[in-house]
C-alpha cells in the first residue's frame, strides 16, 4: 500500500525560472513526488539556517515528473523577504522541505465533465488536477483569469491540455476584461458540467461557490490561507466550515484542508470565529439547555 505521510527532505535546485510575474522551482524531490497527489503543497524554510524567519512558506505543487527520480515544481511572486530568498536560489541550492502537505482533491469514480476556475497564481495546482483528470477520461475546461496578462499562468499548457479555455483579466490585456466570475456562468452553460474545481482568494471561491449552486453543480474549493507551520499546530490558518453534521467547525486550512466542499465553508465568516462554532460562546450541543449547560461547566 502506499505511504501517504509528508516527508522532511533537503532538496537540491534543479532550475529557478522566471515566468512573467511569478517564479517557477523545480527540486528534486523524490519522495515528496511518489507521494504526491493533486492539490498538496509543500512547506519550505526560507532564509537559510541562521536566519530569523522561522516560519515556512507554503507553496502549492504545480507539476511533479518522474526525471531524477522525482522532481517537484513549484511557483510563487515575490511577495515579502521569504519569496526574494526563494527567487534569488540557483541550481545545487538546499532547500528544506516538508511534503506533500494537506487534503488533495477527490477524484469521480468515473468520467466526468470538469470545469477548473483558478485565480493568479491560484492556478498552479489546478494542472496536475487536470493532467489526473484527463487519463481518469474526464472532459477538462478551464476557466483561469488574474489581474493583468503577466499573471495569468501557463496558458499555453491550459489550451493544450483542456477542451476549452477561457481567459479573463481585470485590465483587459489577455482574454476576456474582467473576472474569471464574469466568464464562468457562460462556460456553464456552454459546456457539460458536472463538478467545479477552484482555487484563488476567498472572494472568488465564494463566487464560484455561489455561481455553482445557482447551477445545482457540486464544486470543491482550495482555499488560500495563510500557512505559518503546514502542519496543524500553529492554528493560524483556520476557516469555519461546516460539518455533515451540520455543526460549524474552525477546520485548519493546512491538515482538514486546503481542500473543502464548497457550499460547507463560510466564506462569510472567513476571519472569524462565528458565535455558533464549536467551542465558541455561543455553541451549545443540539438539545442542551444554555442554562444547565452554564452551570455544568
Amino acid at each position: 500500500m502506499s505511504d501517504f505521510r509528508p516527508v522532511q527532505m533537503r532538496s537540491p535546485v534543479l532550475t529557478v525560472r522566471r515566468v512573467d510575474a511569478y517564479y517557477a522551482v523545480t527540486v528534486v524531490a523524490p519522495g515528496i513526488a511518489e507521494r504526491f497527489r493533486s492539490g498538496q503543497f509543500i512547506a519550505v524554510a526560507v532564509g537559510g539556517e541562521q536566519s530569523s524567519m522561522l516560519s515556512r512558506r507554503a507553496f502549492a505543487i504545480h507539476d511533479v515528473k518522474p526525471d531524477y527520480g522525482g522532481t517537484v515544481e513549484f511557483l510563487f511572486a515575490v511577495r515579502g523577504k521569504g519569496t526574494a530568498w526563494l527567487a534569488e536560489r540557483r541550481s545545487r541550492d538546499l532547500l528544506d522541505i516538508v511534503g506533500p502537505l494537506g487534503r488533495p482533491f477527490p477524484l469521480p469514480r468515473d468520467p466526468v465533465n470538469c470545469v477548473l476556475v483558478g485565480g493568479g497564481a491560484g492556478s498552479a495546482p489546478l494542472f496536475p488536477l487536470a493532467h489526473t483528470l484527463r487519463r481518469r477520461g474526464c472532459r477538462v475546461d478551464f476557466v483561469l483569469g488574474a489581474a493583468s496578462a503577466d499573471r495569468v499562468f501557463s496558458a499555453i499548457t491550459a489550451r493544450r491540455v483542456a477542451e476549452t479555455a477561457t481567459f479573463t483579466t481585470d485590465d483587459g490585456s489577455f482574454g476576456v476584461r474582467g473576472r474569471v466570475t464574469d466568464a464562468l456562468p457562460q462556460v456553464l452553460e456552454d459546456a457539460p458540467s458536472d463538478v467545479v474545481y477552484a482555487c484563488g482568494p476567498m472572494p472568488m471561491l465564494r463566487e464560484v461557490t455561489a455561481l455553482a449552486a445557482r447551477y445545482d453543480i457540486p464544486v470543491q474549493v482550495s482555499v488560500e490561507e495563510t500557512m505559518a507551520c503546514g502542519t496543524g499546530v500553529c492554528m493560524t490558518c483556520v476557516v469555519p466550515v461546516v460539518g455533515e453534521d451540520g455543526i460549524t467547525r474552525m477546520a485548519r486550512s493546512c491538515v482538514d484542508g486546503p481542500v473543502f466542499r464548497g457550499e460547507r465553508v463560510r466564506f462569510d465568516d472567513v476571519g472569524t470565529i462565528p458565535f455558533d462554532a464549536l467551542g465558541a460562546p455561543g455553541w451549545k450541543a443540539r438539545g442542551d439547555d444554555p442554562v444547565s449547560a452554564r452551570e455544568a461547566g
